[in-house]
């Protein structure tokens, strides 16, 4: 089992939720650009990912994890035929 699978993901209508152990994190996607023709199906900002959901909102994501929830993302999208982009 590789690391990426202590990741739990699951895509919502609205949201990208990611589960560790008994750590949550609630990703909200922004839309793609109105005028795009080549548009990712999930646009997230990185800015956006800094402490897991409460009641754990005070526990930091360290860069090595979020590198880590990044890829299991990015293969649970992938496995649902859907693309992600990460700004």
């Amino acid at each position: 089992m590789t690391r990426l699978h202590v990741f739990a993901v699951e895509l919502t209508e609205g949201a990208i939720r990611v589960r560790r152990g008994p750590r949550a994190l609630t990703i909200t996607p922004a839309p793609p650009p109105p005028d795009a023709d080549d548009a990712p199906d999930f646009i997230v900002h990185l800015d956006d990912i800094e402490t897991w959901d409460a009641p754990d909102n005070e526990v930091e994501i360290e860069v090595t994890e979020l590198q880590m929830i990044l890829r299991a993302v990015e293969e649970e999208c992938e496995r649902h035929g859907l693309s992600v982009e990460f700004e």
